[in-house]
């Protein structure tokens, strides 16, 4: 480890977070210095190299092509580093953080945590809402809960829920919706970032090939509903999206057939790891929330 005594470590860190990030300003601001600051680390690391590591563009900073292993060997060493400070310092046990995608949150979630502070109140929640899977060692995250095929690496996925989809509008739209073949001819409202389309609900009601027509498209879910709330329209919803509304009577189903995704809601936990007293008790509670969803009479795959 000789070699670390020839470049300084924050000019390390600097050449590393400018070549993740590519920017000037997007490394000062995750190192928590000044653009001049992160300038003059990355020239004298430069210098201490005997090489350029980077060309300057307009548009950023981009890595020479022969300075990129040893970039990404830095991205894994830090990494490991930041696990390793992670590891070290003690962990509050009745704080408990929680990586969900925002909809999730949003829409389920908090219309439900009081249960869960009644059953464990010395048990602090820190709610992480982002779509992105979570590094839970160097982020400090406890679990997560994603919905998607449940193979993600670096952790274990349990099965908490399959994603079932189906039409929800409000109860004024229902009276117009007969028979599965009326909801041909109601405005659609889309989630244009959904992993699953009409046709997966369309095949399970018989009407596979027919076409529906789209008034709104948003790059949200949480907006979707709202839209439908208002009575824009009818959506393809899936049960955690769409319960809290169901319960309030904003919305019904006006169709009791539901279809299978694929997907599923997983908990998610770093994986190998012994799971806390914290963990153990959420999950016990999610688990039994979950079960509470409202069935279909019908599902079809």
């Amino acid at each position: 480890m000789s070699n670390l005594n020839l470049v300084h470590l924050n000019g390390l860190r600097a050449l590393e977070a400018v070549a993740r990030l590519g920017s000037l300003q997007a490394a000062a601001d995750e190192l928590g210095v000044s653009i001049g600051a992160v300038s003059q680390q990355v020239i004298k690391a430069e210098a201490q190299l005997g090489h350029p590591v980077f060309q300057r563009l307009s548009k950023g900073m981009v890595a020479l092509e022969g300075a990129r292993p040893m970039l990404a060997r830095l991205t894994d060493g830090f990494r490991s580093l930041s696990e390793a400070v992670a590891i070290g310092r003690p962990r509050d046990e009745k704080l408990l953080t929680i990586s969900v995608a925002p909809v999730f949150a949003a829409r389920f979630l908090v219309h439900r945590l009081d249960r869960f502070t009644a059953l464990h109140p010395d048990i602090r929640l820190r709610i992480d809402a982002t779509t992105a899977l979570a590094d839970f060692v160097a982020d400090g995250v406890d679990l997560g809960i994603r919905v998607g095929a449940g193979k993600w690496p670096g952790v274990d996925a349990e099965l908490l829920l399959p994603q079932l989809v189906f039409p929800v509008c409000t109860p004024a739209l229902a009276k117009r919706l007969k028979e599965p073949a009326d909801v041909l001819a109601m405005p659609t409202i889309v989630d244009g970032r959904a992993l699953f389309s009409w046709d997966v609900w369309l095949r399970a009601a018989g009407l596979e090939g027919r076409q529906m027509e789209v008034r709104h498209v948003f790059n949200e879910a949480s907006l979707c509903l709202d839209a439908v709330i208002a009575g824009e329209g009818v959506m393809l919803a899936f049960q955690t999206l769409a319960a809290y509304a169901m319960k309030e009577g904003k919305l019904v189903e006006p169709f009791a057939i539901r279809a299978a995704t694929g997907a599923g809601h997983y908990f998610v936990t770093p994986e190998g790891m012994r799971q806390p007293p914290k963990v153990k008790a959420f999950h016990a509670w999610l688990t039994g929330e979950l079960a509470e969803l409202q069935p279909a009479p019908a599902i079809k795959a």
